[in-house]
């Protein structure tokens, strides 16, 4: 039976091309669809947690109520001790002390005289030590434009568009202007070794990272640091279990009357995510359930058309003897071939594109020069075990109803009046 209908269908491109075509291409927009949506909303996640909130963080209550501010006074002491601990109570976590400041960057010309100065916000992360996870974590090996990551103390990275504006390259010399835990004015000489780009506008315009013992002599912050966040083992977020961690930590070591007793949030609970987090998820599923309805309307109307202009076929069909509900049964098993085929097409070619869009990914950084949001300016697709099947949803189920729907038709009128469309 199924060889004799894909003959059928082979011999007939009116009743196969057509269809398949329309059913390809709006698979491919479905599950192109998918994976755009997802992969944003997965990248905005990512980003977050590698550069500023963790899946976790540690702060003290009085820092979390000024964290915009990065005050160095507000910061946590003892946090040898506090690490060790949270090592201890979550083993399977992985803990990283930075340290985030701001300040003035001065650059000095040949005779030492202020030749260009700017407000820069600094990164204290683990450069020397902790096996370069944090150098891997924030992507410092891609995002270099120049030069090479510190070797030893005493060197900086800078983000290329601070760099730009203060007219420095790879072996300036710079020097940092803040204030110190204690309140104290801090100045330190550094050479710079590299330029990046994180390809965010919140950090490129102004950004410099040095290494953490080096922010910790600086500062004068010695067994200090301003946070401590958290990964999750997976290493993707999940705020059930980032919950839990932070509940169980904050009901042992927070104390609500002491604002420098450590308290732990979860990334959603920092920088607005929440509320965009939730707002994204239901935006994501009301975009991806109009789309996929859309297309059903599409298929469902390919798939209703195409059979009733069959009513002429299906009136000689009759007329030489099939039954009705053998035409019925054949027309249904014919819109499953072309559902399964035009889905199966529209999805190689959907993945193909979403597989381009998550290598390349699509800059969008002409559009947000002026942001100060911590969000990418490339974004990417990202393909997951839904892209897979999704397309189906509308290729096949929709085509089948379509027909099913035309095909009523046929036990609703006298076989005449069938055979009579037929010469028509």
């Amino acid at each position: 039976m199924i060889k004799f209908l894909l003959k059928g269908l082979i011999r007939d491109r009116h009743r196969s091309l057509f269809p398949i075509l329309s059913i390809s291409i709006g698979v491919t927009l479905t599950v192109l669809m998918q994976a755009w949506v997802t992969g944003i909303l997965g990248d905005m996640i990512d980003f977050n947690a590698r550069f500023t909130t963790g899946h976790t963080k540690v702060i003290t209550r009085a820092y979390s109520e000024n964290m915009q501010q990065m005050a160095s006074d507000l910061a946590i002491v003892g946090v040898d001790e506090l690490t060790d601990d949270l090592e201890k109570e979550f083993p399977n976590m992985n803990w990283i002390n930075r340290i985030r400041f701001g300040g003035l960057i001065d650059i000095p010309d040949e005779s030492g005289i202020t030749k260009s100065q700017g407000p820069v916000v600094g990164w204290g992360i683990n450069i020397l030590t902790d096996n370069g996870s944090d150098i891997e974590r924030m992507n410092l090996q891609k995002a270099m434009r120049a030069g090479k990551i510190p070797t030893k103390s005493g060197e900086i990275l800078m983000s290329d568009e601070l760099a730009e504006k203060l007219n420095v390259k790879v072996g300036d010399d710079a020097t940092f202007l803040g204030s110190t835990m204690f309140g104290s004015m801090a100045m330190q000489n550094f050479v710079i070794v590299g330029i990046v780009h994180f390809g965010t506008t919140a950090l490129d315009k102004g950004a410099i990272i040095i290494d953490f013992k080096d922010a910790q002599e600086v500062l004068n912050m010695e067994n200090a640091t301003s946070e401590i966040l958290g990964y999750l083992p997976s290493g993707k977020y999940n705020n059930e279990l980032a919950s839990e961690i932070a509940n169980d930590f904050n009901s042992k070591y927070s104390n609500s009357e002491d604002e420098f007793s450590p308290k732990m949030l979860t990334l959603s609970e920092q920088n607005d995510l929440k509320s965009m987090l939730e707002y994204m998820d239901s935006i994501i599923g009301i975009i991806i359930f109009v789309f996929i309805f859309a297309m059903s309307i599409v298929l469902w109307n390919i798939g209703l058309i195409g059979g009733l202009r069959r009513y002429g076929e299906i009136g000689l069909r009759l007329a030489i003897g099939e039954s009705k509900g053998a035409v019925y049964r054949k027309m249904i098993y014919e819109s499953v071939l072309i559902g399964l085929f035009g889905s199966l097409f529209g999805t190689i070619i959907g993945l193909g594109f979403s597989y381009l869009l998550q290598t390349k990914g699509l800059d969008l950084s002409s559009m947000m020069q002026n942001t100060s949001m911590m969000i990418q300016s490339v974004y990417r697709a990202k393909i997951t075990p839904l892209t897979f099947y999704i397309g189906f949803i509308p290729g096949l189920f929709s085509t089948i109803i379509g027909t099913a729907l035309a095909g009523i038709g046929i036990y609703k009128r006298q076989t005449a009046q069938l055979f009579r469309e037929l010469e028509n």
